[in-house]
């Protein structure tokens, strides 16, 4: 039994968009976080160490942080192909987009949002915004996703990105044409309608 500690509106929102994508069955518990604008409180009831969400709990196991979440359900729902299998050449570009997403991407659109993406130490340390565009762009070039022609787990945190707050991605055509591709699979669209409640 799988059972997803969601809030709505949060980047645990990709993880339902997974969870359909992936044809699973499960329970989704709509539990309350600290927001941004101050509203919202830590709920008791969820099983996070730290009250945030995702929180997945598989048969008493639990998983947290939504890139440990995406690789274990890809991996536990492999016959939906979403993850290329251990073995398969394209194994490790799809780990390695996964671990570029958690340590580069989401760092360097959160420094911007902050308004700290020009510290040296941090350009360094997690690039720039010009490198993370350029990295994504020349993944697109030409390929529809971004491990060539196939839909991935990779795009749901890629796109859900984009998708949140569009200017989060690279600009420009290749980009809107990707999120508009992801953006209109029937997964999504059951996602959002289980996300608005």
């Amino acid at each position: 039994m799988l059972t997803l500690y969601h809030a709505p509106q949060s980047r645990s929102s990709r993880i339902v968009w997974l969870l359909e994508e992936l044809g699973a069955d499960y329970e989704l518990i709509i539990t309350d976080i600290p927001r941004q604008d101050g509203s919202g409180a830590a709920d008791p009831r969820n099983p996070h160490p730290d009250k945030k969400v995702p929180a997945l709990v598989h048969d008493g196991a639990l998983i947290t942080e939504s890139i440990a979440v995406v690789q274990y359900l890809a991996d536990l729902y492999s016959k939906a192909g979403l993850a290329p299998a251990i073995g398969d050449p394209r194994r490790g570009p799809y780990l390695t987009w996964l671990a570029y997403y958690a340590g580069v991407v989401e760092p360097v659109v959160t420094l911007q949002f902050a308004g700290m993406a020009e510290h040296p130490l941090l350009q360094r340390t997690f690039r720039d915004g010009a490198a993370v565009a350029s990295r994504i762009g020349a993944a697109l070039e030409s390929n529809a996703y971004l491990l060539g022609e196939d839909f991935s787990a990779v795009d749901v945190v890629v796109a859900s990105m984009g998708q949140y707050v569009r200017s989060a991605l690279p600009p420009g055509p290749r980009v809107d044409d990707y999120l508009r591709r992801c953006g209109s699979r029937p997964a999504l669209a059951r996602a959002q309608a289980r996300d608005a409640g």
